[in-house]
């Protein structure tokens, strides 16, 4: 084998890595450069020659850095993404240096293994049906996906129709049942699986954004074929959770009405699905044991490096006819199952090793703690926020999520005062909130979701609002 020295160029990625996380608490939390400054730097022909690989990172870091949003900064809140717990971030490093397409428990052992060991520490920690499948995906989106292709294709199959073999042409109708805030995530989701608008049925919410659970029953007493229905752990504005234990009921009465294979229960739970793992917010998530699928991210709450999703089901069997994967060059299992046989995906980055090692640097006290720290902080951040005159709470705080809008201090546009305040703390790059649209109002959404936020941060970042708020 052609002998190669990574040393030198490794070293200068880690001082490269060092340089930037040690500068997370001072460097501006946006981007100073936009994606078309950062096009122009980059955008030329492929160059003809080699390039020493020091000189090939240098130049990338050089071009990239004053691009790179401060996501892992403790004052980063938009859009729930976590940081990267040191054990994780250095055991994705490993991840890259080991490379190992992590589809074959044959091929791959290792990353078969540590992904088999890691769902059923989630499936511990959550407290789900301890025979359920899963797998790492890319995130939510995915997640999803999982678990809604599993459900389509267990109740068409319960129905006499298997997909596999006469596909979505012909098959017998199916209903799907969502809350009309749910995430955009299963709506396309379910736009990639064959099912169009006009096979929803869309359940008003509450004032929080909870799916109503009356409307639901009612719903579920008047439909006459299969539904899958969804439920939603963590509203993404407000973080509300819908009332599960109503929810599942209904479902059941729907099963009672017209056969066990009737129904299909999936809870998309991001962010709040880690909700479970604390014994002071357990409480809001009772009733997700009841579910057929799970979704959840890891590189949310959990904080490992992007990207990670989890895909959870417990119909083992229906989750691997949906996805399972055959061919005369990929071996068997060995045991342990292969990981390709629950993700959409066969080539597929070995996520289960930082995903160990966050788990295992935080234990089960650690996850809990992570969370009910959160969630302490978004409550701190809303008190603190409400304190400011002309600021008004809309929604939250619900776990780790809040919602605010400004009062125009001139009394002529409420909604571009408090989009404008958006852009000036954006920019001024203290803190980093994001857009949001609550009951027709403009609006800024915080998300907790880093381990490394603390009392400093949310005090910088109320200030840098007050400041953009007197303008």
């Amino acid at each position: 084998m052609h002998p190669v020295d990574f040393d030198p160029v490794l070293e200068r990625a880690l001082a490269h890595a060092r340089d930037y996380l040690s500068s997370l608490p001072e460097r501006p939390v946006a981007a100073r450069a936009g994606a078309e400054a950062i096009l122009a730097a980059l955008d030329r022909p492929i160059p003809e020659a080699p390039l020493d690989p020091i000189a090939v990172v240098d130049e990338l870091v050089g071009a990239v850095d004053p691009g790179l949003t401060a996501m892992p900064s403790g004052r980063f809140f938009g859009w729930v993404i976590g940081g990267a717990l040191p054990a994780a971030l250095a055991a994705d490093w490993l991840t890259s240096a080991w490379d190992q397409n992590a589809g074959s428990a044959t091929g791959t052992p290792a990353a078969a293994a540590v992904e088999r060991v890691v769902i059923r520490w989630i499936l511990e920690l959550l407290d789900l049906p301890r025979g359920a499948s899963g797998g790492l995906v890319t995130g939510a989106q995915m997640a999803n996906f999982v678990g809604l292709v599993t459900a389509r294709d267990h109740l068409l199959r319960a129905g006499g129709w298997d997909v596999g073999l006469e596909g979505l042409a012909g098959a017998p109708p199916l209903r799907v049942v969502v809350g009309e805030e749910r995430h955009n995530t299963v709506d396309k989701a379910l736009r990639l699986l064959g099912f169009g608008a006009r096979q929803l049925t869309v359940v008003p919410v509450d004032g929080a954004g909870r799916m109503r659970s009356d409307a639901l029953a009612r719903e579920l007493a008047a439909i006459e074929v299969p539904a899958i229905v969804c439920a939603q752990v963590g509203h993404v504005s407000g973080g509300a959770v819908d009332p599960l234990l109503p929810i599942a009921d209904a479902v059941d009465a729907l099963r009672r009405r017209r056969g066990p294979q009737a129904a299909w229960l999936h809870v998309d739970g991001a962010f709040g699905l880690w909700a479970r793992a604390s014994g002071r917010h357990r409480a809001l998530a009772d009733g997700a044991e009841r579910a057929d699928s799970w979704a959840t991210d890891a590189h949310k709450w959990l904080n490992t490096p992007y990207d990670c999703g989890i895909a959870l089901t417990a119909h083992p069997e229906a989750h691997r006819r949906a996805l399972g994967t055959q061919a005369s060059y990929l071996p068997p299992s060995s045991g342990v199952e292969n990981p390709y046989d629950f993700t959409p995906e066969l080539s597929r980055r070995a996520r289960g090793f930082s995903v160990y090692a966050a788990l295992r640097q935080l234990g089960r006290s650690g996850v809990a703690e992570l969370v009910d720290r959160g969630c302490a902080l978004a409550a701190r951040l809303a008190a603190l926020l409400s304190d400011l005159p002309g600021v008004e709470l809309l929604a939250g705080p619900g776990l780790n999520q809040l919602v605010v809008a400004l009062r125009d201090p001139a009394g002529v546009d409420d909604d571009a005062h408090t989009r404008r305040v958006l852009r000036d703390v954006v920019d001024e790059g203290v803190c980093y909130p994001t857009p949001s649209v609550w009951r027709g109002r403009a609006a800024i959404r915080f998300s907790i979701s880093n381990f490394r936020t603390d009392e400093a941060d949310l005090a910088a970042s109320v200030a840098a609002l007050a400041r953009a708020h007197r303008g």
